[in-house]
Parts: C-alpha cells; sequence; structure tokens
C-alpha cells in the first residue's frame, strides 16, 4: 500500500494545475474548488451557511448525507467518474466549440505518456506555487507579480497549495519500486477515458497508447518484442490481443487491489470513527463492506481499524466480538507506552459493560479507571469517571449506595458542584454543560424549586452558545422539554421538540433524536393521534436503528404506545401479549423510567383484569422500593394516584381520602402541575362519594382550564366525568329541595329549576367527557358516559334521545365484548 500519492491524488494535482492556470470558467471555479475542498480537506462549500442558503439546504439533510464524504473518498479512488461527472458539463475558459474543461483534464492526465512526463509532472508542481522571499531575492525580483503574466500562483500555506508541497515532498521520497508501482495503477486508473480519448484524438488511439516509449519503441523493436516487453514492465495487466485488462466499475478485476494509500485508509478510520461517537450510528454495510476492501491491500492492518470494528459490534450489541477487538486496539496502541493510556482503556471497557447489563464488573472496572487516572494525573478522565459514576449511581442505586457512603463527596449534589468547578477549571465545556443539567434534573427529581433548575439550565445553555457546543442541544433541549411538561405547558413541549427535530437533529447524537421523537409521539398519543405517532416513530432513519440499544428503545417505546392504546380500548388478550414482551424488561435492559411506564400500565391492566389485589401488592412493593432509592418525587405522586384509584375501583373511595390529600400535597410544593390534577381529580372523586358535591365542583371548575393546557384528554375527560357526577349530587340536592314537605313553594320551584339546570349542566360535562374519551378511544369511559347521559336525558323528560343513547351504549358494549371474544 502506498503512504500517501495514488491515481486520484494525481487527478487532483491536474485539476489544480488548470484551476490555476486559469482555464476554469467563472461558472465553474465555486463547484471544483468546492470538489477539491472536500476531498481534500473536511469542507464542503455547498452545505455551508451563507446568507442566501442560511438553513434551506441544512434542512433537508439526512443521517445518510453524513457519510456523503466517505462513499465520495471510496468513489474517487476506486473510478475516474467523479472526475468527469464534475467537468463534462463545463466548457473550457478558450471557448472553443465543443471543448469541455473534462477534454482539458483528459490532456493532463494523457499527457502523462511515459514514466519519465511523471517526473516531469512532479518536479513542475512547485511552479505551482508562490515563491519564497528567499526565491525571490536570489533571483532578483521585488515580486512576482510581472512575471505571472495574470496567471493564479497557490499561497505555500493554504490547504491546496500544502497539499502540493506534501504531493512533491511524497513523490522524492519515492523508491523507484514504489513509482514504478504508482505509475502502473494511474494507467489502469486512468483507462476507462481511453476509448473517449481515441474518439477525440485518433492519432493516439493505438493499442500501447497509455505509455509513449512502448508506442514509439514499437517500430523499432518488433510488435513480438514490444510486447514482451510490456508484459514485463506491466505484468498481468496485459493481455495479448486486448492491451489493457478492462476494469470494472465497482473495482479492479480479479484479485487485484484497489489504488490506496495508508493516508486514505487512515483518514477513512477517522472519519468513520468520529462519524459513530458523534453521531452514535453504525457504519452503512455498503461502506463497511467498500472499506474491507481497501483494507485488503495492506500488509500491515491500521490500529484504528481494531477501534472501529469495536464500535461497531458494540453498536450491533455483540459483546465478546466488542470486548475482543477492544482488547486488541489498546493492546497495539500500548505496547510502547506503557500505562499512559491504560484507563481510557478501562473506562471503555466500563461503559460497554454497562451497556450489556454487566454492572458490578462496570463498577469495579471504573473504579480502577478512577485509580489508574488518579496515578497517571489524568484530570480529563478523572472527571468523566466521576460523572460517569454519578448518572450510573441516579439509574442504578443500589450498586453505589457503598460507595457514597463511604465517598468524601458525599450525595449527588457535591459531587455535581465539584465536578462543574473542575470541569470549570479544566476548560471541560462539555463536562461543565452536563453538570449544569444534571443539577437541574436533580432539582426536579427532588421536587425543589423550578426557579433555581431554570437557572441552571441558562446558565447551561449560555455556555453551549458561546462555545458552540451543537452535540450538547440535544441533552439541553430535553431538560426543556422536561421542564415544560412539569409545568403542564404541553404546547410548549411539543414545540420544543419540533424545534429539535427541525434545526438541532442533525448535529446531535442519534439517542437524542430518537427520545425526542419518542417524547412527541408520546404527546401526540395524549391527544388521541395514535397513526401520527406510529408515522412519526416510522420516520426515524433506518440505518440509526441498526444500533442494538436505539433498536431496543424503539421497539419497546413502540410497544408501550401500542399497549396504551390496547388499554384504552379494552383489548385485554392483546394487552396481556404485549406485557408477557415488556413485563420481562428489566433495569438491565431499559432506563428506570421505562421500567417504572411498564410496571404503572401492569396495575392498570390488573385492575382492568378486576385482580385488585395483585394491584395493591405491586403498588406497595414499588412504593417501598422507590423509598428505598430515593427516586424522583414524581414517581411517588403517580403511585400515590394510582392507588387512590384503586380505592375507588372497588367502591371504596373514601378510604383514598388521606392519599389523595397528600398526592396533591406533594404535586403542590414540586410544582407538577399534570399531576396535581390528576390529584385533584382524585379528591374531587373523594368529595363526591362524602356527598360533598359543590366543593367537587367548584374544585373542578377551577382546574379544567389548566387541564386542557396540558393536551392530555384522559385526564380532561376524566376530569369532566367527575363534573358531571358532582352536578349530578347537586341535582339531587336541589330536588331534595323541591319535593321537601319542609320547603316553601317557591323554594319548590327553584328546587325544580335549578335541579334541570344541574342536569342539563350535567349533560353538557358527559359530552365533552365523551369528546376527549373518544379521541384517546376510551371504550370503557365511553360506555360509562353513555350510560350516563341516557340517564341524565331520562331524567330531563327525553325518551328518544335516552333510548338513541342506550343504542350505543349497546353497540359500544358488544363491540367490546367481540374484541375480547
Amino acid at each position: 500500500m502506498a503512504r500517501f500519492l495514488t491515481p486520484a491524488k494525481i487527478g487532483l494535482l491536474a485539476l489544480i494545475e488548470l484551476y490555476v492556470e486559469g482555464v476554469v470558467p467563472n461558472e465553474g471555479i465555486i463547484p471544483v474548488i468546492n470538489f477539491l475542498a472536500s476531498n481534500l480537506i473536511d469542507c464542503d462549500l455547498s452545505t455551508a451557511q451563507s446568507p442566501n442558503n442560511n438553513s434551506n439546504n441544512n434542512k433537508n439533510l439526512t443521517p445518510a448525507d453524513r457519510w456523503k464524504k466517505a462513499e465520495s473518498t471510496l468513489r474517487l479512488v476506486t473510478s475516474i467518474k467523479d472526475f468527469e461527472t464534475l467537468l463534462s458539463p463545463l466548457a473550457a475558459a478558450d471557448k472553443l466549440p465543443g471543448r469541455r474543461l473534462w477534454d482539458r483534464f483528459l490532456e493532463k492526465l494523457w499527457g502523462l505518456d511515459s514514466l519519465h512526463k511523471l517526473h516531469e509532472f512532479f518536479a513542475a508542481i512547485p511552479g505551482l506555487l508562490r515563491r519564497t522571499k528567499e526565491e525571490l531575492r536570489r533571483l532578483g525580483l521585488e515580486d512576482e507579480e510581472g512575471e505571472l503574466g495574470g496567471r493564479t500562483r497557490l499561497g505555500r500555506n493554504s490547504p491546496f497549495g500544502a497539499f502540493v508541497r506534501r504531493a512533491h515532498v511524497e513523490f522524492v521520497r519515492l523508491k523507484f519500486e514504489r513509482v514504478m508501482e504508482l505509475w502502473r495503477v494511474f494507467v489502469r486508473y486512468r483507462q476507462p477515458t481511453a476509448g473517449y480519448w481515441a474518439r477525440r484524438h485518433p492519432q493516439h488511439g493505438g493499442r500501447l497508447s497509455f505509455d509513449q516509449v512502448l508506442t514509439e519503441g514499437e517500430g523499432e523493436w518488433g510488435q513480438k518484442e514490444t510486447g514482451e516487453l510490456a508484459v514485463v514492465a506491466y505484468g498481468r495487466m496485459l493481455l495479448p490481443a486486448v492491451g489493457l485488462l478492462a476494469r470494472e466499475e465497482g473495482g479492479m478485476e480479479g484479485g487485484e487491489t484497489l489504488p490506496v494509500s495508508s493516508d486514505d485508509v487512515e483518514g477513512l478510520l477517522e472519519f468513520q470513527i468520529e462519524q459513530i461517537q458523534k453521531y452514535g450510528n453504525r457504519i452503512p454495510p455498503q461502506i463497511r463492506d467498500r472499506f474491507r476492501n481497501f483494507l485488503k491491500g495492506s500488509h500491515t492492518v491500521p490500529s484504528l481499524s481494531h477501534y472501529l470494528n469495536f464500535s461497531d459490534a458494540w453498536r450491533s450489541g455483540d459483546f465478546p466480538t466488542s470486548f475482543d477487538y477492544l482488547h486488541r486496539y489498546f493492546d497495539y496502541t500500548m505496547q510502547n507506552r506503557d500505562r499512559l493510556f491504560y484507563q481510557y482503556a478501562l473506562m471503555n471497557l466500563a461503559i460497554v459493560q454497562s451497556d450489556f447489563g454487566c454492572h458490578k464488573e462496570a463498577v469495579a472496572t471504573m473504579l480502577e479507571t478512577v485509580s489508574t487516572a488518579r496515578e497517571n494525573r489524568d484530570t480529563t478522565c478523572l472527571n468523566f469517571a466521576l460523572n460517569w459514576f454519578f448518572h450510573f449511581g441516579r439509574a442504578h442505586p443500589h450498586l453505589v449506595r457503598e460507595l457514597e457512603n463511604n465517598s468524601m463527596l458525599g450525595s449527588g449534589k457535591e459531587t455535581l458542584a465539584f465536578l462543574r468547578v473542575k470541569a470549570k477549571e479544566t476548560g471541560m465545556w462539555i463536562l461543565w454543560s452536563s453538570a449544569l443539567q444534571s443539577e437541574a434534573k436533580l432539582c426536579l427529581a427532588n421536587g425543589e424549586s423550578v426557579a433555581v433548575a431554570f437557572e441552571h439550565m441558562v446558565r447551561s445553555s449560555q455556555l453551549i452558545v458561546e462555545r458552540n457546543m451543537k452535540t450538547m442541544m440535544g441533552a439541553q433541549i430535553s431538560m426543556a422539554i422536561a421542564m415544560w411538561d412539569r409545568l403542564g405547558l404541553s404546547s410548549m413541549a411539543s414545540m420544543a421538540c419540533q424545534v429539535f427535530l427541525s434545526c438541532h437533529a442533525r448535529n446531535s447524537v442519534f439517542d437524542d433524536e430518537l427520545k425526542i421523537t419518542c417524547r412527541l409521539a408520546g404527546l401526540l398519543a395524549g391527544k388521541g393521534k395514535y397513526e401520527e405517532a406510529f408515522a412519526m416513530l416510522e420516520s426515524l432513519d433506518q440505518n440509526s436503528l441498526r444500533s442494538a440499544r436505539p433498536n431496543q428503545y424503539w421497539h419497546l417505546y413502540r410497544g408501550l404506545l401500542k399497549l396504551r392504546r390496547d388499554l384504552h380500548r379494552n383489548n385485554l388478550p392483546a394487552v396481556d401479549t404485549l406485557l408477557a414482551q415488556l413485563l420481562q424488561t428489566g433495569p438491565e435492559d431499559a432506563e428506570p423510567d421505562t421500567v417504572f411506564i411498564i410496571d404503572t400500565l401492569h396495575i392498570e391492566a390488573l385492575v382492568r383484569h378486576r385482580d385488585f389485589d395483585g394491584a395493591f401488592t405491586k403498588i406497595d412493593n414499588m412504593m417501598a422500593n422507590l423509598g428505598e432509592n430515593n427516586r424522583d418525587v414524581a414517581l411517588r405522586i403517580r403511585l400515590l394516584i394510582a392507588k387512590a384509584h384503586l380505592f375507588d375501583e372497588i367502591d371504596r373511595p373514601e378510604k383514598g381520602f388521606t392519599i389523595a390529600m397528600r398526592a396533591t400535597s406533594m404535586a403542590w410544593r414540586a410544582l407538577n402541575i399534570p399531576l396535581l390534577w390528576q390529584a385533584v381529580g382524585a379528591l374531587a372523586n373523594v368529595l363526591n362519594s362524602l356527598s360533598e358535591f359543590s366543593a367537587a365542583a367548584q374544585l373542578l371548575l377551577s382546574v379544567l382550564p389548566r387541564v386542557l393546557e396540558t393536551d392530555v384528554s384522559f385526564t380532561a375527560g376524566t376530569l369532566y366525568n367527575l363534573l358531571a357526577d358532582a352536578r349530578m349530587g347537586q341535582a339531587g340536592q336541589f330536588f331534595c329541595t323541591a319535593v321537601s314537605d319542609e320547603s316553601t313553594e317557591l323554594e319548590r320551584q327553584r328546587g325544580r329549576r335549578r335541579q334541570r339546570e344541574m342536569m342539563m349542566r350535567a349533560h353538557a360535562a358527559l359530552e365533552s367527557a365523551y369528546k376527549y374519551f373518544e379521541r384517546v378511544e376510551e371504550v370503557e369511559k365511553q360506555a360509562e358516559v353513555l350510560a350516563k347521559m341516557a340517564t341524565v336525558m331520562r331524567g330531563l323528560g327525553d325518551e328518544g334521545v335516552s333510548e338513541g343513547y342506550a343504542a350505543r351504549y349497546l353497540s359500544l358494549r358488544r363491540e367490546v365484548e367481540r374484541v375480547n371474544g
């Protein structure tokens, strides 16, 4: 394998020479410079920001576009087609009829018709550069403007100038056999254009036109002797009657290796690893297979290829293979470096073990990472290890409880404060921003001041903007979404999701895009827009979902949405099937919050199966577990509300009074608005059972406008249903007044009028409740509401409408029975 020079780089040098000579037309300057820049440096002018293109192109970028650089490098190395695609549409600057820039480019390439000409080409390319002051002094020139005659020259330190200088130096260093090998692969690389070149220049269309020495010697030496000499010089590239061996579009014929340099391989390795680490995606299969073909021609495998294979195996969920490649990489890289980078090997190993569920082993490995980083005085590694310990401890508190008790840092707050200070001192901006976001999350989890949490978020946002840390926008917006959701502002949370997906997803890790897409799908499902929610999940990039963890999370969340929908539909066989799969997900396989959602849905399924003992036992076990691990206060509030609801299901709602009061108090202190309204609903239900109908109605009327802001249709329907119960209770009280012997005639008339008014209000509330239950396809509640509406209309004397409601109720019941078999 060559060190630097390849046929593709000779083509780039020829294109730079055309640009310097002024052959490129004005309309072709930007495309040519963009082509050169994208292949020499990591820059693409077509997607760069500009006044006329500040968002349109970027908005349409897909995850597949991120791999275009690797694809273009692979195509350029193996085929000359990219040069033709670029130059064929452009006319040459001399404006001769039928003269394209592609023709001038081929003149350069076919002008190298011998090994001698190749030497002359590389000897002349330093003339493309501006002369140094020493050279000008030696030539007795003040400057070189007069000498240039309008011709452009490249700055010696410009990207193009640096490439020209390096190409010249690398060619001078080559041994003769390497130069000969470069010439042979260049001839093979150029050969697909031989037919076009022969048609344009018939005088150069001979069988051996690729080598002028052989063409000129054929008359002197004879055809047979020239052929034998060509076979000696070019080996199996020649066939007796054809000339050059034909090359297919996809690569070399037979077992020949690709004309690739170690510089190209290293550049592609670094690019692929950067993409995996930056976006969390696996390598597309077609790029991976073509890159393996690249490595076939190399006698030594770069050590970075082991890290690339490790990353790909890790993302694919293959633990043994990833473990093996990780050991290989660090075995190769640390042969002569003692223990200088040993802590990074341990840190990678701990992260891999954690991802594959080996949590105890991960803790032990990360502890060794900390001790090794201290020994080597590697502050960066130490800070990241401590940050990992904090987040791991929040997810698995039982595994690090002993460590926290023995730690000098104390609780999570002290750890975060320490990390924030150290990150600021060492200039680790990403860690600093992450610590601020973690402090905000800790404030919300502990039910502390939302204003303090917002303060941490604003400081983190300022840091992200000042340091242009685009990859941190996913975590920042995820935290903002959680805050808006806590405050009951669903529209703001939905807007934040859409802003991220439209503007920031292309620069963020795929995990952030996946979680925010799932959050938006959850908001849509809360409104009853299930089809839109599933379409949102299906719109994610399929190559990104090839990674094991994102794929598992995607299937899990999709299953949760389907389970939620089947519970609303009361499709109990489908619910049991889904739960049988989802309940196998433990803390080792998913995030604790996801496991909690599965458990709460399991409780609801038990209630619908009328297994109240099982539901009560599960709630008590979950509350005990939350208390031990000091989890998010919102989770405890949800369990309290579920317990109050369970007492209502067994017709003992008054037993849930203290529980509902406690849930309401906790939600108010934590300012968790959606749960506050659910707790208020549970409290109103208890008040209804205690015949405090006016208090319940007053309570519900005060919160319903804010409930509608949360866009949770089921909660809104439940509260409207409770309001209807309160109104009917008030109607009953007025009826008692109307029929009481102790009431005056005026009081009786007023009681009958107020009774009818309350029944009409109850009917209006029931209509609203039915509308919201219908949105989320909640059939049991729809049936309950229809039965109540039929009863209300019968009480109002409208038998026809009452019969209509009754018929709809029976139809809905038959449909539910048909679904459940």
